[in-house]
């Protein structure tokens, strides 16, 4: 079969205290002398040259230095059978690491217990983890979190955690779910995250794939999911619960407490044989993607893959070493989702991060408080927490005074010219942003808890140009990044001395992007080539094949161009292109941003019309959303009321603007249609009829994903009548007529 790789030769586990040093690019080894140590270089996969300043001009097929052969300290040797591709899709499989003869590319493989060793070494005594408990933070060393990791790797062996089986960890962000990450990996295991808003059907699914031994749940909420679906996981052994007391005592169910005990009486050898049998080229963690095109895929993930990722993100974002100047970050984000995971464990451990853990209900209202007691110096967030900041400033900026908001403007205004300029290379700073950063700027950043943050960013969804405005004008530069499961997670990044307005970047140092088959516009697919690029899906072959082409580069299925100084623009998907009956190829998300920017009181836009005769659209209404649920209400933002009232309408309801079909609300979303409509490249990219749904996109709807992305099946399948009423008439319809109810 192809793509079976085989086993690395040479010890695996570096246990000595002291820096591993051997000749490059050899690729580690145990504490022996070098002399002693024989590795086979047959496992690395070499790319010899220097980095191009132009990666993205290289074409499939010209990268040589894929396929050449290997060299060592004793002259060239063939590759080695065993490992001799760069995918697999067996859990037991083992891929040749995509080295690269200089630069970071080349630096020696680590497993997750080298890199967590090295962490230790170097900021054992700095706080590590820091977890609120009864209104105090309750803090753990790096030295205290390796020990906790190595208690719950004994505890997971003595549970029987089978090499390559799964712990799936299902629960909100805590340090139990790191130290349980890290646990599994430790005894041989895999880490799997699972979705905490995922159904006793969806989590079956995704333990039963990872073969799970263990499952970790944060409460009585996820632990009804499992033991509704236990009888159907033949290779589930144990379940513990972290996050509250267990209710009801059940066989092989653990509270935290007595999870850890259990290993107690396992000896450090033994945990010691499983870690010196661990590579950098096997896999170590599943994340699984959301599912929205069908059933989720396991993407393998390598210890080369996070702890080789981990160290060129941090540098290439310029993430402090803890010993010059310790960082300090929110974890709230999903830890399933490899974003979060880059970002708040393994960037975090290389760097000697400092991770506050916001509460459960950070996204229902709670984060900014956190934010505001931590004040971190890096911040990640998705677009809808960017935008949930901005609708609720804008609201209380609604009930300032009149001086007030005339000064808000004026320092927007300012902020807006300043920041764009500085952007195009302009370093002059003129007096009024000084001035408008007295009065104004600092009291945002302070009131939103970023007025340490050097490093704000946003990813895992597209965000729409108005939110980057809204912030750039208070000063506050939201900086883009982009990637995959696929790749561990980052793959372009942008920085606040290098960026561009709705850009994602530029590749990470020891990354390569390539365009494939652009058209004469420059856009085509988006590739990607470097040692962060996964292992492959567990047990799917032809999806692996699908993905990763003979030259090993991985296709993202995300269309995009680069402009003249290299910074990647993301154009849409090409499963998301619309091809209409006249056989035009419309990306929807331009022109789903532009109606939302045109119309202000639209939450969600999304376009329809493949194969059909003109281009429709379903809107959703800006509405509030029920606290604990994420329900949407059918109470209208403030934000969407005043709209509404400087429309000359008395709404207050979506349902009232829905049934009424209200004039001035319907006239002005026909109007904010026109006006996209006029910059529309022809007419078949015109938005010809729409309708206003009775309830927002939601998580809690399954509309959007964890991670706030439209699930566009979905979508398409819940309102499936409502889009054929848009398609009954005939005739193509023009004009006012296109306002539907």
């Amino acid at each position: 079969m192809r793509g079976e790789a085989a086993a690395l030769r040479g010890p695996a586990l570096c246990e000595s205290e002291a820096p591993m040093a051997l000749v490059e690019p050899v690729a580690y080894c145990n504490s022996a002398p070098p002399e002693h140590c024989e590795v086979a270089l047959g496992d690395v996969l070499l790319n010899s040259s220097p980095r191009t300043p132009e990666p993205h001009n290289i074409k499939p097929g010209e990268d040589s230095n894929m396929e050449r052969p290997q060299v060592d300290s004793a002259g060239p040797r063939a590759p080695s059978p065993s490992a001799s591709r760069v995918w697999t899709t067996r859990r037991d499989g083992e891929v040749r690491l995509r080295m690269e003869e200089q630069g970071i590319g080349s630096e020696i493989p680590q497993t997750v217990h080298q890199l967590f060793q090295e962490s230790v070494r170097k900021y054992g005594d700095y706080f590590a983890l820091a977890s609120k408990k009864g209104g105090r933070w309750i803090k753990l060393t790096y030295q205290m979190y390796y020990e906790e990791c190595c208690k719950a790797a004994k505890s997971f062996l003595k549970l029987g955690l089978e090499r390559f089986h799964g712990v799936g960890i299902l629960g909100f962000n805590s340090a139990e779910w790191f130290i349980a990450d890290i646990g599994a990996i430790l005894a041989g295991g895999f880490a799997v995250g699972i979705y905490t808003t995922n159904s006793p059907q969806a989590c079956h699914y995704v333990a039963e794939n990872c073969s799970a031994n263990v499952i970790v749940v944060e409460n009585q909420k996820q632990l009804q999911k499992i033991l509704e679906i236990e009888d159907k996981l033949p290779h589930l052994k144990a379940i513990v619960q972290y996050g509250e007391e267990i209710k009801e005592k059940r066989p092989n169910l653990y509270s935290w407490s007595e999870f850890l005990e259990l290993g107690r009486d396992v000896p450090d050898s033994q945990l010691h044989e499983v870690i010196a049998a661990q590579k950098p080229n096997q896999c170590c963690t599943l994340i699984y993607t959301s599912g929205t095109t069908g059933q989720p895929k396991g993407v393998m993930l390598s210890h080369d893959n996070l702890t080789w990722t981990a160290a060129a993100a941090g540098r290439f974002v310029q993430l402090s070493d803890a010993r010059e100047r310790q960082e300090q970050v929110v974890s709230y984000l999903p830890l399933s989702h490899i974003a979060a995971q880059m970002s708040d464990i393994w960037s975090a451990m290389t760097f000697g991060v400092q991770v506050f853990f916001a509460q459960p209900d950070a996204l229902k209202g709670s984060l900014v408080e956190t934010l505001r007691e931590v004040r971190p110096t890096a911040f990640l967030g998705v677009p809808r927490v960017w935008e949930k900041m901005e609708e609720k400033m804008k609201s209380v900026g609604m009930k300032s005074s009149a001086l007030r908001r005339k000064v808000a403007s004026w320092a927007k205004g300012v902020g807006l010219q300043t920041n764009l300029k500085r952007m195009n290379g302009c370093s002059e700073v003129p007096m009024n942003f000084h001035l408008a950063k007295h009065l104004v700027y600092r009291k945002v950043r302070k009131a939103l808890g970023l007025d340490r943050c050097t490093k704000c960013y946003t990813g895992a969804a597209p965000i729409t140009r108005e939110t980057l405005e809204f912030f750039l004008s208070l000063n506050i530069p939201v900086l883009e990044l982009y990637g995959m499961s696929e790749s561990s997670g980052p793959h372009t990044v942008s920085v606040p001395h290098s960026f561009r307005l709705n850009s994602c970047g530029k590749e990470l140092t020891g990354c390569r992007t390539l365009i494939h088959k652009p058209d004469r516009d420059g856009i085509g697919e988006i590739c990607f080539s470097g040692r962060h690029i996964f292992m492959g899906y567990l047990n799917m072959e032809d999806k692996t094949k699908e993905a990763i082409d003979e030259d090993g580069w991985l296709h993202s299925g995300d269309l995009g161009r680069h402009d003249k100084d290299g910074f990647l623009f993301i154009t849409g998907r090409i499963k998301e292109l619309i091809i209409t009956a006249g056989g035009e190829n419309v990306p929807p998300v331009p022109i789903e941003d532009a109606v939302k920017s045109a119309v202000p009181i639209i939450s969600n836009a999304m376009l329809v019309g493949d194969k059909a005769k003109f281009l429709a659209m379903l809107l959703t209404l800006k509405c509030n959303v029920d606290a604990e649920t994420g329900e949407p209400e059918d109470d209208l933002t403030p934000e969407a009321l005043e709209y509404c009232q400087k429309l000359g309408s008395k709404a207050t309801k979506v349902s009232e603007v829905i049934s009424s079909k209200d004039k001035d609300i319907y006239a002005a979303i026909q109007k904010g249609i026109t006006a996209v409509n006029e910059g529309a490249t022809s007419n078949a990219q015109k938005v010809q009829k729409w309708v206003l749904l009775e309830k927002d996109f939601s998580i809690f709807g399954g509309e959007l994903g964890p991670t706030m992305k439209l699930r566009r099946p979905v979508v398409a399948q819940k309102y499936k009548a409502q889009i054929a009423e848009l398609y009954a008439a005939v005739d193509t319809p023009n004009g006012a007529s296109s306002a539907q109810p």
